[in-house]
């Protein structure tokens, strides 16, 4: 057991002490960040809009998404990762506090759209600044490393906010969302100051190849548009699927929600450490995650089972945990051809993008065919994503040879 203890604790050795501020600060804001799980619980109970409102109200937020990464990208390679951060997070915690007072599917749209814009110019700051905290060889580790915070975050958030909405109802979600921004703001300020830090991995371009001229790069990015569009489905549909298919109540849902972050907690890194260590390539890599999140979707199909509900998790779980390190470590090694903010941009915003169509289309692809019908075309998409992907595979075999 001793053993075991330490081979765990041993593949997080070698990341700086940047990184692992830069974890922490995640992990504070991504367990404040109770609201989203349950949003479209919320808005269908407490504000009583239909899935076909909740659907467009989910596609502004997927607008000021991407609009909120395209701009942080921009802001990021011409002010810097540290400031861009500074302001987001500050921000965001004020809007994420006012956005409960907007009760009516107009001004909602509006004040999510707004929030997300604001929110996510952090994303592409945040892993510009991982890349630059962190050496060459410790990339992916370090991606694992802020997952792991993220997916820590993401298990105690919903678990307690599925406590908070039972004793204070949804308004004491948007409290300790706003919260939790506010305060990751000053631990930010505090610890990441450029000039207490040591950047590890400068990277200069002196004729930086623009993003939209990399082929590779754009196969890449509407494989992992497909990809999103489809792990999205886990986190706008599926909680609706577990509460009127198989009838789990709020703090179920949290649980079941929450236990898909305490797994990656666990077993990421090993998992990721050893499949660095194999002959394993990232692209290679990142197709089986894929693969397996769309399994996830088929045995939703084949029984009634509620059992089954678990299995799908784990099989998302464990595809989530590969393909998401992996095509994040391949987007920085892309980048490094260009300007990093906008190749890091132009990554988060294939799941931005996703999130227009993919929160949308899920719902009312349920309310038109329902869950079943729903399940089946996720399933398709996953292939298509793997089918990109490997053309892929073979494009970046050919340009190698």
């Amino acid at each position: 057991m001793k053993k075991l203890f330490n081979n765990y604790f041993e593949t997080f050795k070698g990341l700086s002490q940047e990184v692992w501020w830069l974890a922490l600060i995640t992990f504070i804001n991504r367990a404040g960040t109770m609201v989203i799980p349950f949003l479209s619980i919320y808005l269908t109970e407490d504000l009583n809009l239909s899935l076909e409102n909740v659907g467009w109200i989910m596609t502004c937020f997927g607008l000021g998404s991407v609009i909120g990464t395209w701009i942080g990208g921009k802001l990021t390679d011409s002010i810097g990762f540290y400031k861009v951060m500074v302001g987001s997070l500050f921000l965001t915690g004020l809007i994420f506090i006012a956005v409960q007072y907007l009760k009516t599917f107009e001004s909602f749209c509006f004040g999510i759209f707004f929030l997300m814009i604001v929110a996510d110019t952090f994303r592409p700051a945040m892993f510009v600044a991982m890349s630059a905290y962190s050496k060459p060889e410790n990339k992916t580790r370090s991606v694992t490393l802020i997952r792991l915070a993220i997916n820590l975050g993401f298990s105690a958030g919903p678990a307690l906010g599925g406590i908070i909405i039972t004793i204070m109802g949804y308004s004491g979600l948007f409290w300790a969302d706003g919260i939790t921004c506010i305060l990751a703001t000053f631990v930010l300020f505090k610890v990441l100051n450029p000039k207490k830090t040591v950047v590890q991995d400068k990277i200069e371009v002196e004729n930086p190849k623009s993003v939209y001229s990399n082929k590779a790069f754009m196969i890449f990015f509407f494989a992992m548009l497909i990809f999103a569009v489809i792990f999205f489905q886990y986190f706008s549909a599926m909680p609706l699927y577990y509460r009127d298919v198989h009838l789990l109540d709020k703090i179920e849902i949290g649980l079941l929600l929450g236990a898909n972050g305490f797994f990656i907690f666990l077993f990421e890194m090993p998992l990721i450490s050893w499949l660095e260590k194999s002959s394993y390539n990232k692209i290679g890599l990142i197709l089986f995650g894929a693969f397996l999140v769309g399994l996830s979707f088929l045995v939703l199909n084949l029984t009634t089972w509620s059992g089954v509900i678990i299995i799908g998790m784990l099989l998302m779980t464990i595809g989530e945990m590969i393909a998401f390190p992996f095509s994040n470590s391949f987007a920085m090694e892309q980048a490094k051809k260009g300007n990093q903010g906008e190749y890091m941009a132009m990554y988060i915003m294939s799941f931005s993008v996703a999130s227009v169509f993919g929160f949308n289309a899920g719902l009312q692809t349920i309310s038109g065919i329902g869950f079943n019908n729903t399940w089946t075309i996720m399933t398709a998409l996953s292939g298509l994503c793997v089918l990109l992907l490997f053309i892929l595979k073979l494009y970046m075999k050919k340009k190698a040879a």
